[in-house]
């Protein structure tokens, strides 16, 4: 007896220092002989979700130790793992695999009723209250524009004030067009001596036709364009290129356009589209208005760049030089008393020409836009030419008068005419003033009486009309 009651003691003291692990019989991943563990698919997501509540558990761990006592908490909800055949659940905690129903994930705010208040008596709450109106606005936080971020505010349960609100709309509308004016000139802006990407595919697609060549480099650049040098490629049955050419990129971007649109709103050629186009547009009308006025040269055989091809805003025409070396202008090149006399002689014949034959004014003529090549003047850069019935055309040529007048005087030509008897003998007019403002004045009544007269017998028809043509003068 007394060894029986020694071995019922001493199995009672191993019990109570090494109790009995009892498993639990529930749940998919302990076999029994209700489960199929046959099955590899079973088998993986039994063990899947063991693995997974392993996890979960170190996530719980790893969550209460960094929250402790904090009346901000962390939740780490959106790392744990859920699995749609995953039902094994405790009724002690929380199901952190069923993420509708988070406690520390707050709700989206619900709209206010169209009567502006939820609720009855004492517990009503109207839509002006702090906590709803700082929820929407954290709501609301989400329509910024995407590259503004702002974080899961809602899931943070935020509660923004009107004044943190719309400081943050504020700051994220300024970002949005700070972000597009770095856009705009990034991609449509063509900086001085380079293109932006679309000028560039214009210009490779030059090269890949055979059209040109190759392109050499920049060669000069100017307020409204930039001009490359380009060797000609093959010719084609209705055009001949060049053995050298010049490329001329209008300048894409628009401030140095805000002052030109008199040369170009006015001209009955492009009056009627000039309303009908966005800013931009009006650069490439611009490149086609030098087109045209260069066809219309070329045709009276004045000295000009010869057209080659436009596409949108690049246009391509004979290169005035040779060996890749362009022209000098007039003001850059020193000549002697004959040839500065010549060359006079040669402008005042092209400016009647011009006026004459191309019913044209170059509207920006001075040592500038002149060049001196094979021993003679070439003009260039006639995008703001205008016609005489522009409502200003008289006074760009007068304008013009001025320049050339001035600068033949101070080279030496004893023969320049002033610019008030080179106005006359370039229009024809016989305008007989004694001081330059009467001048003037008589050139704008001129203009008026031109306007007037135009709205009423249409656009084409002028009455500018003298006794007979300009004197040519020869030397």
């Amino acid at each position: 007896m007394s060894e029986q009651l020694a071995k019922e003691l001493q199995l009672e003291e191993e019990n109570a220092a090494f109790p009995e692990v009892v498993a639990v019989a529930e749940g998919p991943f302990i076999t029994g002989e209700n489960i199929d563990t046959s099955s590899d698919l079973m088998l993986a997501q039994m063990l899947q979700m063991e693995f997974d509540r392993e996890y979960d558990a170190q996530l719980r761990r790893e969550e209460k130790k960094i929250n402790g006592d904090s009346k901000v908490s962390i939740s780490f909800e959106n790392y744990r793992k859920v699995h749609p055949y995953d039902s094994d659940s405790s009724e002690d905690e929380v199901d952190w695999q069923d993420t509708r129903h988070d406690p520390y994930r707050a709700d989206k705010p619900t709209t206010t009723p169209r009567k502006g208040f939820i609720g009855k008596g004492k517990d009503i709450t109207t839509k002006h209250d702090e906590v709803v109106c700082g929820r929407k606005n954290t709501a609301r936080m989400e329509n910024f524009a995407p590259e503004f971020q702002v974080g899961d505010g809602i899931g943070m349960d935020l509660k923004l004030s009107n004044q943190v609100f719309n400081a943050l709309k504020q700051h994220a509308y300024s970002e949005e067009r700070r972000s597009a004016r770095l856009h705009e000139k990034k991609e449509h802006s063509t900086a001085e001596k380079a293109v932006d990407p679309k000028t560039r595919l214009l210009m490779y697609k030059m090269v890949n036709s055979g059209m040109l060549e190759t392109i050499t480099g920049c060669i000069s650049t100017g307020k409204e364009s930039v001009v490359f040098h380009a060797y000609g490629g093959n010719a084609t049955e209705d055009k001949v290129i060049p053995p050298e050419c010049a490329i001329k990129v209008f300048k894409t971007t628009l401030n140095e356009f805000k002052n030109r649109d008199k040369y170009i709103k006015d001209d009955y050629r492009f009056k009627d589209r000039f309303s009908k186009l966005n800013p931009r547009k009006i650069i490439r009308m611009w490149a086609e208005k030098e087109m045209h006025n260069l066809t219309r040269m070329q045709n009276a055989g004045i000295p000009c760049p010869q057209v080659v091809i436009l596409k949108k805003h690049v246009l391509v025409m004979s290169f005035i030089g040779q060996d890749q070396i362009p022209a000098p202008k007039l003001k850059d090149v020193t000549l002697s008393s004959e040839d500065m006399k010549k060359a006079y002689y040669q402008v005042l014949n092209m400016m009647q020409q011009l006026y004459k034959e191309c019913n044209l004014v170059h509207a920006d003529l001075s040592e500038y836009n002149m060049l001196w090549h094979d021993g003679k003047v070439w003009l260039i850069d006639v995008s703001q030419s205008v016609e005489p019935t522009h409502p200003h055309g008289l006074e760009f040529l007068f304008r013009d008068c001025r320049n050339v007048s001035q600068f033949f005087q101070k080279g030496g030509v004893a023969e320049a005419l002033n610019e008030r008897e080179l106005f006359n003998a370039v229009s024809g007019f016989n305008i007989t003033a004694d001081n330059e403002v009467d001048f003037q004045a008589e050139i704008e009544a001129l203009e008026k009486m031109n306007e007037d007269h135009v709205q009423n017998h249409g656009k084409k028809l002028s009455m500018f009309s003298s006794d007979g043509d300009p004197p040519i003068y020869d030397e």
